[in-house]
């Protein structure tokens, strides 16, 4: 193995306690949905004794992972198989367009301001609203740079804009705690940068490293981009280390796709056997980015 992934693996399992489960939703979501959603529990312990995470450990996870509802389970005669949930699916589906996606660049120059009603369970709904974006003003008063298309009762709407661009990007800095992602943002970019710039200079991987690779990169990133409001760049700090940590995630995500993607070819198994190709949507990750140099599979 690649000494730069033992250095990842190694940041990686600094953290504790080390949380199985939510890495296993993130092989499914990155890697497993996009080729049909279903993977074998053999494949998934290769994976996972890969980034030295025990069969058991594993088994433990994804059983706590099926009792919450965010997967299934059925098995061929000795054989089990997991997949995400309708419940899983939609909760991914929505982190899917946030992490891959490029986040929205203009602003027709008003924010969204939503008044809760005294009437309503306010602490419920503002949960809600803070999920999908909002940020916080006051107890009852919520502000977004766009109004959601979710349907919202108990609320006031309103549109306010800004006198001048200054005072709208104090606003977003008031509502919004930006100082700390960026600061996600900038642990991101320190435990990457190397990876780049190894990457960039030509290091030797193996299919399976490169899927490691890949899978931790989305696993870190989707740290950091789901607690963004992904505001609009001119209501953003200048610079904004969101920006960077974007494009050195996809920049490593492209570089390493093929080769990813080709350990999946060889080795993962649904029940049906090898994983069918990834759908259309799956080539629009990145889509503005471009992959670094050729790199050498070993």
């Amino acid at each position: 193995m690649a000494a730069f992934v033992e250095s990842l693996l190694d940041r990686f399992h600094e953290r504790t306690p080390i949380r199985a489960g939510s890495l296993i939703v993130t092989v499914f979501g990155d890697a497993v949905v996009p080729r049909g959603g279903v993977l074998s529990l053999s494949s998934l312990h290769e994976i996972m004794r890969a980034f030295r995470i025990s069969d058991t450990l594993v088994r433990t996870a994804l059983s706590r992972l099926v009792s919450e509802g965010w997967f299934e389970r059925w098995k061929v005669g000795r054989n089990s198989y997991y997949r995400l949930t309708p419940q899983g699916q939609e909760a991914f589906a929505r982190a899917t367009q946030r992490i891959y996606a490029e986040p929205p660049q203009s602003w027709h120059g008003s924010f969204d301001l939503l008044l809760l009603d005294n009437g309503q369970d306010r602490g419920a709904l503002r949960t809600e609203l803070t999920g999908i974006g909002y940020g916080v003003l006051g107890p009852d008063l919520l502000i977004a740079a766009a109004p959601s298309s979710n349907e919202t009762e108990g609320v006031l709407r309103l549109s306010a804009a800004p006198a001048d661009l200054a005072t709208a990007r104090r606003l977003a800095g008031r509502a919004w705690p930006l100082e700390s992602i960026e600061g996600r943002y900038r642990r991101f970019i320190d435990t990457y940068a190397g990876t780049l710039t190894a990457l960039e200079g030509g290091a030797r991987f193996s299919s399976l490293d490169a899927l490691l690779i890949r899978i931790l990169l989305i696993h870190d990133y989707r740290r950091a981009v789901l607690k963004d409001p992904l505001l609009p760049q001119r209501l953003l700090p200048d610079p904004w280390a969101g920006a960077a940590a974007r494009l050195l995630c996809g920049t490593v995500y492209k570089t390493l796709l093929p080769a990813a993607e080709g350990w999946l070819d060889n080795h993962a198994q649904n029940d049906q056997g090898p994983l069918p190709p990834a759908d259309q949507d799956f080539q629009q990750r990145f889509a503005a980015v471009q992959p670094a140099a050729e790199l050498k599979a070993s």
